[in-house]
């Protein structure tokens, strides 16, 4: 081995421990600005409209049905939520929900691979934050969504743009920090 080859492996350890260095230093820069976020899930339909769907609505409750219909030429932005009545992060997402809806802000819900009564069951037990509400036990719709799991959520503008996604339990911080600061956004 040449004296040359030495430096350069000798070296070698540095320039990667550098390239580390220099993007974490990034990742942190863009933590501090808001352009990067470490809990979020990337979503190939941000920018896009929802794919076509027509699901069943659920049964014993006064909601008419979602489809994706429903969410073009909307008056304002709204909010799609994929929940189940099994799962735990729904029940603590459930509060913020019910908040956004005393609010006026039109919430619609797709219940995900959940027997119609466990949903009918959490919704009597909790209340009902849905302007719209359907169900989707196979679990097509959300794959076509690219739902990761329950509880996740979206944000569409007026036009029925997807603008926002979130998955995990809508918090009192998420609901302060994220959505009503998309919701005033993409109201006019």
């Amino acid at each position: 081995m040449t004296p040359a080859t030495r430096r350069i492996l000798l070296f070698a350890p540095f320039a990667v421990a550098a390239a580390g260095g220099v993007a974490f230093y990034g990742m942190l820069q863009g933590m501090r600005t808001g352009e990067y976020n470490p809990r979020g899930v990337p979503s190939a339909l941000i920018g896009r409209s929802p794919p076509d769907f027509t699901l069943p609505p659920l049964e014993g409750v006064e909601t008419p049905a979602l489809t994706s219909a429903d969410l073009q030429n909307l008056p304002g932005p709204v909010i799609v939520n994929f929940w189940a009545s099994w799962c735990v992060p729904c029940i603590i997402e459930h509060p913020q929900l019910m908040r956004l809806h005393r609010e006026g802000v039109p919430v619609f819900g797709i219940a995900y691979k959940d027997r119609p009564e466990d949903s009918l069951r959490f919704l009597r037990e909790r209340g009902n934050p849905y302007r719209r509400l359907s169900r989707d036990e196979p679990g097509r719709v959300a794959i076509d969504w690219g739902v990761y799991g329950v509880p996740e959520t979206y944000l569409l503008d007026r036009q029925g743009i997807i603008r926002w996604r979130f998955a995990g339990p809508i918090t009192q911080d998420v609901l302060d920090q994220d959505i009503r600061p998309l919701l005033r956004r993409w109201a006019s």
